[in-house]
């Protein structure tokens, strides 16, 4: 999927757009597996997933519908959070093993990368640093179908694998066209079997995927449209889910919200909250959601300097929402108080010395956040002074 930007007119591909995933939504729609792989025309299907979501029970319900389809069935579950390259490569033992013709991608974003990388492997050969950046793949992929059991990471919707070098722990963005899902299943019913901690890291990084995608300098009419409507469900929703885990409609508007954010990442990029994320799960352990949601506030008042009526924008629909005390305050600033509202409801941390981070560290995750992909897209430029100087608002 390419768009260009205003910045880049003379692309040859500019207006070029394409969905490529076909997205199948509701309550229950878990069902529909057995009938939509065999609609692709397979009969070995591998599962990828990890042991949460085996014990749940919903890998246990995938795999009997795929199996009363007809289909042959295996599976991978050792996915792990933060999948990294030993992760990919026992999945490919299996898969190897078995021979499949589809892979199912069932979990977090954790598990939908981890059977991307599989699949890479599996049908190109080689190594996962092989395929580090763009378009790298030369052969043809097994067709994938991907089923989020959180509302996230939007990876259902996305062509690009986050897998972790074991060795260096580098994350690794991985991505190709030939990734991309053939169905995702968005059924909100998975999501409710969420322990509220889950369900808060997932759902603040699916709206920090919503809002950096807005303003990056690869926003554009298709991403836009995505990140606006991506952060109206999610806005008007997480507070709700955290306050009554078991409505249905909210966790369905939090599961298409971050299905859209994927949208939108897929045709935008992000922005300085993920790389000032990044070092702080690298070094600390520090959960993504978490990391990106400590700093994603202090990104949005720093761009909101330059960049306010873009948050203008995201924030119009909030009136009424907010305090009286924040009527006054410019729309970023606005943001980054509810952001960090919302991590206090969740009882996450809003400050790096919860964390454990101690002020010294701050130049050492500055300089491994300088070179970060994702900063490169920020509407305002920042290098490693200036992340040190965010990373300092945290404190």
């Amino acid at each position: 999927m390419t768009v260009a930007t205003a910045s880049d007119p003379t692309n040859e591909l500019a207006g070029d757009y394409q969905l490529r995933t076909r997205v199948v939504h509701g309550p229950g729609k878990l069902s529909a597996l057995g009938t939509l792989a065999v609609g692709l025309g397979c009969r070995r299907a591998l599962v990828v997933t990890d042991a949460g979501i085996l014990a749940a029970g919903h890998a246990g319900r995938g795999m009997d519908g795929l199996r009363a389809a007809g289909l042959e069935v295996d599976v991978f579950a050792e996915a792990r959070e933060n999948p990294t390259t030993e992760d990919v490569a026992k999945g490919v033992e299996v898969a190897r093993a078995f021979g499949p013709d589809l892979l199912v991608g069932l979990g977090g974003g954790s598990s939908m990368d981890c059977a991307k990388g599989i699949n890479f492997l599996l049908t190109n050969g080689g190594r996962m640093q092989d395929y580090w950046g763009v378009d790298k793949a030369t052969q043809p992929m097994l067709p994938l179908i991907a089923i989020p059991t959180t509302a996230g990471t939007g990876s259902e919707m996305q062509s690009f694998a986050l897998i972790s070098d074991a060795q260096t722990h580098v994350k690794m963005a991985c991505g190709d066209k030939k990734t991309c899902a053939r169905v995702a299943i968005l059924d909100p019913e998975l999501t409710l079997t969420q322990p509220a901690l889950v369900t808060a890291l997932t759902g603040i990084d699916a709206l920090s995927h919503a809002i950096e995608t807005f303003v990056s300098t690869k926003r554009n009419l298709f991403s836009q449209m995505y990140s606006r409507e991506s952060f109206r469900l999610l806005s008007g929703s997480i507070e709700a889910v955290f306050e009554r885990p078991d409505d249905l409609e909210a966790r369905a508007a939090m599961q298409m919200g971050a299905c859209l954010a994927g949208m939108a990442i897929e045709s935008s990029m992000l922005g300085a909250a993920h790389a000032l994320a990044n070092p702080l799960t690298a070094k600390y352990g520090t959960a993504h959601g978490q990391a990106v949601g400590l700093m994603l506030p202090h990104v949005v008042r720093y761009n909101g300097e330059v960049h306010e009526s873009l948050y203008g924008e995201l924030m119009h629909h909030f009136a009424g929402r907010l305090p009286a005390s924040l009527a006054s305050e410019p729309a970023s600033r606005q943001l980054a108080a509810w952001l960090q509202q919302v991590l206090r409801a969740a009882g996450l941390a809003v400050d790096l010395p919860q964390l454990g981070v101690d002020p010294d560290a701050i130049p050492e995750l500055a300089e491994a956040a300088a070179p970060q992909w994702t900063g490169t897209f920020n509407p305002r430029r920042v290098d490693a002074s200036i992340l040190a100087m965010l990373y300092q608002r945290a404190l």
